[in-house]
């Protein structure tokens, strides 16, 4: 395992206090360093803006308390990560708006960056070309234009601004929002959740893995953490897209019996070894030649569906050590 994947994974164990064989010594210095080398991935995080609104289920914060914000970046930094990749839905969710209009602020002040990850309309009411227009508008006006507050945070990649896409049901227009953006003072890159609609496939520059147990389907015992489709997913990238960024996927586990749309989908943390799992199968496709330039953790803080690494990762027992 590359070292700066080993630092980072050996951080969120030891964060979580799951037995692993892990030298912590020195980690802080060595992940700011790795965070800063350009031949390594930079480390984003998809962040979910929500807690506090009462669509979801209640936690131990408000997620656009400016405290709560600044913690969670100050944590985030020591862990190595870059970037958070925040969930927004423009103005058809004014709390979570808020919530991402706090966090750049308080990410310009902290050196940290944050992106958008925009959720299509999942209503099939005939407006997800119009929302998306209109969110993108929203996006260069308050996030990414010129005169934005905080816009030093936003993440960029040679020099433009990058956008993650969350699709829902696919009947957003992306030739229109593409021929939109464009116009841009610095056009953005647009990274689509696995492949987009062939008769879009034009407006996009890139594609990013997201959580997903493989052709088998969800496994009732929660084995089937993904390998097959990260291998497919990558090799499809460099044969079929080799011209298009590549977004690296890990994430340490699935389970969504908390959220109010459960469908009883679960991935084992296997005490950890989903995560190092995913992580290994991101190196193996890795190509040193053609890099990909950032790799995504599924997620920081989602509780719901039980990707969360912001508080580590479950304890596991360990039979050589006393139970605590």
């Amino acid at each position: 395992m590359r070292l700066y994947q080993g630092i980072f994974l050996c951080s969120v164990l030891w964060a979580s206090s799951v037995p692993r064989s892990c030298d912590h010594r020195a980690h802080d210095k060595s992940l700011q360093e790795l965070a800063h080398n350009d031949k390594s991935p930079k480390v984003i995080a998809a962040f979910q803006p929500w807690f506090g609104d009462p669509d979801h289920i209640q936690i131990d914060y408000t997620s656009n308390d400016p405290s709560v914000i600044q913690r969670q970046i100050r944590q985030a930094k020591n862990l190595g990560i870059y970037a958070f990749a925040v969930d927004w839905y423009g103005a058809r969710h004014p709390f979570l708006d808020r919530s991402y209009a706090v966090m750049q602020q308080i990410a310009s002040q902290e050196h940290f960056h944050v992106a958008l990850m925009y959720d299509e309309t999942e209503e099939n009411n005939g407006h997800a070309t119009e929302d998306a227009l209109e969110a993108m508008d929203t996006a260069y006006k308050r996030y990414i234009g010129p005169g934005a507050p905080g816009r030093d945070a936003y993440l960029l990649y040679q020099g433009k601004p990058v956008i993650f896409i969350f699709p829902k049901r696919g009947n957003t227009d992306w030739n229109q929002v593409r021929q939109m953006v464009s116009r841009w003072e610095v056009p953005p890159i647009l990274i689509y959740k696995d492949e987009p609609p062939p008769q879009h496939a034009g407006a996009f520059d890139g594609q990013y893995a997201w959580v997903h147990p493989g052709s088998k389907g969800w496994a009732s015992d929660g084995k089937e953490w993904g390998e097959e489709y990260l291998q497919a997913f990558y090799k499809k990238m460099q044969t079929k897209h080799p011209d298009q960024m590549a977004v690296g996927t890990i994430w340490p586990g699935f389970d969504d019996t908390r959220a109010s749309w459960s469908l009883n989908r679960h991935i084992d943390t296997r005490c950890g070894k989903t995560l190092e799992d995913t992580l290994r199968v991101f190196e193996e496709n890795d190509d040193p030649s053609h890099p990909m330039p950032f790799l995504l953790i599924a997620t920081w803080n989602d509780y719901e569906e039980g990707t969360a690494i912001e508080n580590g990762l479950a304890r596991c027992s360990n039979p050589s050590a006393p139970n605590s």
